[in-house]
């Protein structure tokens, strides 16, 4: 039984015509800052075990172990990501998005205590709670996107929002830089100082996130806008049972597999470059702590305009095709990731493979998640979104990036590490271009009802 804070908010009557405009206009810009701000507070406190690999491996834990440790963080999130997002649907998403940020503000604290550190299975542990309670992030900013931005507009608005991920991940570097600086302590700068920060984030996005128009007195962004999807109808704001969502609009997508499968191989060079980033630049490249941080940013915050610019190519360019836009992107990504790899010299050139792969990575990242949200009901979105994410951190990040990659850098070396992250952007190229075709079909139905209309 939902808990009853968490259910989904009831709707109010009506306001009159005149307030519905003006109050429209300031609540989508008010849940949108609401969502970005909190999904963003989300990274300050999701992967900072990664910093810390270094100063454990120092301590004696070898990296297969830590690479086991911090797979269980991707084991928990892909599960939880796909189960919470069936919670996500039935829930209000003003509550459901702080509780999981505070929640995993506060095992981030513990981690960072020498218990929290003491053995791999503590670690292990902590990784899987701090994993499922990130789940608890995405759905909920897919609940209101659904909500209170139509599909026509949905892309650019989901580009900008994609944004949040770079935004807080970029500020964990600089964070760790500062708080060793000014608490004097890895621990403190490491986990400490974000968590506090977070917790502060989840109040600020209770204040400003809202359910559904609806729940304000508002009409469906649909009747708003006067935009209705082809699938649209009056069931579309009805709430659907579990078992309408997991078996009727999402287990039998089978382009949605195809997108979902592609996605593990995605976030598989997404995070074996940034989890593995800050061991491979101290141990091969030798980085000091501080560079390693700034380098870890400097790859989150190139993925804001690399984002951006995917979102308008895949618009504006290539007309909604979203799997030539992804295809490109794979292209370039392998050759940067070649580039990171062999040069041993010029730390220049480090950053500047680094900020490349950064830029291009996350647009396939949100591609991938447009594409779930509008292949689903909206009743459905969290769902949708959440198969592809269990794909993308079980298979792509827990499986490969961090148990695979972890225990072949330490008994093979890592150019063998290369060659998986090499056979990654193939293998996503392939499965995305198993989308083509009926996306092609898809936007030539939608053309043709625009015409009939």
């Amino acid at each position: 039984m939902m808990i009853n804070f968490l259910k989904p908010a009831a709707h109010k009557p009506s306001l009159d015509n005149e307030a519905i405009d003006p109050t429209y206009k300031k609540l989508r810009l008010q849940v949108f800052i609401g969502i970005f701000v909190g999904y963003a507070g989300y990274y300050l406190v999701r992967k900072n075990f990664t910093l810390a690999m270094p100063y454990l491996v120092e301590m004696g834990f070898d990296k297969g172990d830590l690479g086991l440790a911090l797979s269980a963080n991707a084991i928990a999130y892909g599960f939880s990501k796909f189960l919470m997002g069936g919670v996500s649907d039935r829930s209000n998403a003003r509550f459901f998005l702080p509780l999981g940020l505070i929640l995993s503000a506060l095992i981030t604290f513990l981690i960072g205590t020498s218990a929290g550190i003491s053995s791999i299975s503590t670690m292990f542990i902590l990784q899987f709670l701090i994993g499922w309670f990130q789940g608890m992030g995405w759905p909920p900013c897919g609940r209101v996107m659904t909500h209170w931005f139509s599909v026509k507009e949905r892309g650019t608005k989901m580009a900008i929002w994609n944004v949040a991920h770079n935004v807080g991940g970029g500020m964990v570097g600089a964070m760790t830089a500062y708080g060793i600086l000014w608490f004097g302590s890895w621990q403190a700068g490491i986990f400490w100082f974000p968590a506090v920060v977070a917790i502060l984030i989840s109040l600020l996005g209770l204040l400003l996130i809202r359910d559904t128009p609806q729940s304000c007195g508002l009409p469906p962004i649909e009747k708003y806008r006067n935009e209705y999807p082809k699938n649209y109808s009056a069931s579309s704001e009805k709430e659907l049972s579990a078992k309408e969502i997991f078996f009727k609009y999402v287990l039998n997508n089978k382009i949605l597999w195809y997108i979902a499968i592609a996605n593990a191989f995605v976030y598989l060079v997404r995070y074996g470059v940034l989890d593995w980033a800050p061991t491979y630049l101290k141990d091969v490249k030798g980085y000091d702590i501080k560079e390693v941080g700034w380098a870890y940013s400097a790859y989150e915050w190139a993925a804001i305009p690399g984002t951006l610019i995917c979102g308008w190519l895949s618009d504006k360019i290539f007309k909604g095709r979203r799997a030539i836009t992804t295809m490109i992107y794979m292209v370039l990504v392998a050759l940067f990731v070649v580039i990171y790899w062999k040069n041993m010299d010029n730390r220049l050139l480090d950053s500047i493979a680094l900020i490349a792969i950064g830029f291009l990575i996350y647009g396939p990242v949100m591609l991938i998640g447009v594409q779930a949200l509008d292949l689903a009901p909206k009743k459905a979105a969290g769902t949708a979104a959440g198969l592809t994410g269990f794909f993308g951190y079980f298979f792509g990040t827990a499986i490969l990036a961090n148990i695979v990659m972890g225990y072949v850098v330490e008994h093979l070396g890592w150019d063998w590490g290369f060659f998986i992250l090499l056979s990654a952007c193939a293998l996503s190229f392939l499965f995305i271009a198993f989308t083509y075709k009926e996306e092609q079909y898809l936007i030539k139905q939608e053309k043709k009802a625009v015409k009939i209309e």
